[in-house]
């Protein structure tokens, strides 16, 4: 697949460099490093969204039709503060923020539960169980691609809804980075394993 990947901090790095591993062509670009436009207009097949929350309807909203028809990954968060709070509590998620920015490209939230560390062992399996990626988008073809290349690092993609649950992934974010940073817990411990789970 042909894959760009909107900037070039540790997210990118780390999804980039596995991508290229399974074989894709990735290009990376930023307003520091490269070029966002090349980056998007390379994404034939995937465009990974990997800037600071604060940046991303900026960055998308100034690429135009670059990114029309493209599968846009969202891999962001917006947490903030010092309390890891979610910062668009009372409004849309930062997902669908983004799809209003990026009129025509077919957005799906993934990778964003995971630090960037995560994404750079071969592969993420923990206690011989593969790590699941949640996913959240409208356009089933686009959710295929994204399948396609989470497999490709190893893990199991899971369906978690529609774009309008992807702010549901957020804010279990917020929630986790809160768990792990700020208490020191092991926020894996508060799910139950699948058969104590109820029907």
């Amino acid at each position: 697949m042909r894959i760009g990947i909107l900037g070039t901090g540790a997210m990118a790095d780390a999804l980039g460099r596995q991508w290229e591993r399974a074989g894709h062509q990735v290009v990376a670009g930023s307003r520091s490093r490269g070029d966002v436009r090349d980056a998007a207009e390379h994404g034939t097949d995937a465009v990974l969204l990997a800037v600071p929350y604060a940046a991303v309807v900026g960055v998308v909203a100034g690429l135009g039709d670059a990114l029309r028809g493209r599968v846009l990954i969202d891999c962001t968060n917006p947490v903030g503060g010092p309390d890891f709070g979610l910062l668009t509590t009372g409004g849309p998620a930062a997902a669908e923020r983004i799809a209003a920015a990026a009129p025509g490209a077919r957005v799906v939230k993934a990778f964003n539960l995971c630090h960037e560390s995560v994404w750079r062992l071969t592969p993420p399996v923990f206690g011989g169980r593969p790590l699941a990626v949640p996913l959240c988008g409208d356009d089933e073809d686009a959710l295929g691609v994204v399948r396609h290349l989470v497999r490709d690092l190893g893990c199991e993609p899971l369906h978690a809804g529609g774009l309008d649950r992807a702010g549901l992934l957020e804010a279990t974010a917020a929630l986790l980075v809160r768990l792990w940073v700020a208490e020191g817990a092991d926020a894996q411990a508060i799910a139950p394993p699948l058969e104590f789970a109820g029907s």
